[in-house]
């Protein structure tokens, strides 16, 4: 354990976190809704400090990243607990295990341990490690000290952070990570505030996040996954890519097909309406993508429709792409960062 950043006593042991947009007020013995932080004799800790349940070497393309250094491996790294109660949750026993298991758990690996195996892997792989780190697999904003901590360790020593996250945050955390994050993949989960009430949160945080990120020059890209019966309808579809757009029509845009998960059994979403969603966001996107299905992921040039990204799975060759980063055919300025 830890003690939390971001909290305030309230009243002898009562807690507020800070942390997020909840700003969950916490008795004593209790945690918040994430379940990663509980309140121990009126002082807030963090459990999950130095507990590292996912650990690997993945394409940068599965965050999903299709712009940023695409064909490269990067390290991604996971904890527990999370900050959202999705019901269709795909990774649901490391999002709510502190809700499902109820088990204490203790720190396995330390910021600076984390580095050292990082430099390890790129020494001894042949293939090209990219320069960095992934902060994925669960909600990493609410393993909050420890992200911060590596990501000052890894920016230190020339490395980059990326960030593949709900965006649920309060804006002074947010700005104490700014300075560490060169990338994220935001879940940007639905575009109303009814629908983002039933997954225990809210709209314009979330937006909020984003016109931060865009603002600071982070790279960025968007998923929403498309759940049937929730966000599956066009309307929703074309208000994302629409506000998406008025930021800047050049962010990928990712629309990834659901399947039933967790404790939503809702049949998985219509491939036929996938198709509809993607044709839509493209008349305000440059660049949509249709994910977890047998599709084209390709990237063309929005200008002269010159093929520059060719990827079968995860078999990436920058086929129409110059050394100078521009279009081999009319060598307009590419929107990808190699």
């Amino acid at each position: 354990m830890k003690e939390a950043l971001f909290f305030n006593k309230i009243d002898k042991n009562v807690v507020q976190c800070l942390l997020c947009p909840h700003n969950c007020i916490i008795s004593d013995g209790k945690s918040g809704i994430c379940g990663a932080r509980k309140n121990i004799n009126g002082t807030l800790y963090t459990l999950n400090y130095g507990v590292v349940e996912g650990l690997s070497l993945d394409p940068i393309e599965k965050k999903p990243l299709y712009h940023y250094y695409p064909g490269k491996i990067i390290l991604s790294v996971g904890t527990l607990g999370c900050n959202l109660k999705c019901p269709f949750c795909q990774n649901s026993h490391l999002s709510r295990f502190f809700d499902d298991y109820k088990q204490e758990v203790k720190p396995n690996l330390f910021p600076e341990e984390l580095l050292l195996y990082f430099l390890k892997n790129q020494k001894s792989y042949a293939f090209d490690i990219f320069p960095g780190i992934a902060y994925t697999y669960s909600e990493p904003l609410v393993w909050y000290e420890f992200l911060v901590e590596t990501a000052e360790i890894f920016k230190k020593n020339g490395y980059k952070n990326i960030l593949v996250t709900n965006g649920y945050v309060e804006k002074e955390p947010l700005s104490k990570l700014l300075p560490f994050i060169d990338a994220a993949n935001v879940d940007l989960k639905a575009f109303t505030e009814e629908n983002y009430r039933k997954l225990c949160g809210g709209l314009k945080p979330v937006q909020n996040f984003i016109e931060t990120l865009y603002k600071h020059n982070i790279h960025i890209e968007v998923t929403t996954l498309v759940v049937t019966d929730f966000n599956d309808n066009l309307s929703e579809i074309e208000s994302i890519a629409k506000w998406i757009s008025s930021l800047d029509k050049k962010i990928p845009f990712h629309l990834s097909r659901y399947f039933p998960s967790y404790l939503y059994q809702k049949r998985p979403t219509d491939l036929g309406f996938l198709d509809d969603a993607e044709k839509i966001a493209r008349e305000y996107l440059y660049y949509v993508y249709k994910g977890n299905v047998l599709a084209s992921h390709n990237t063309y040039c929005p200008e002269c429709g010159n093929l520059l990204i060719q990827r079968r799975g995860y078999d990436i060759h920058l086929s129409g792409i110059k050394e100078d980063n521009r279009c081999n055919k009319c060598s307009r300025k590419n929107d990808i960062i190699l």
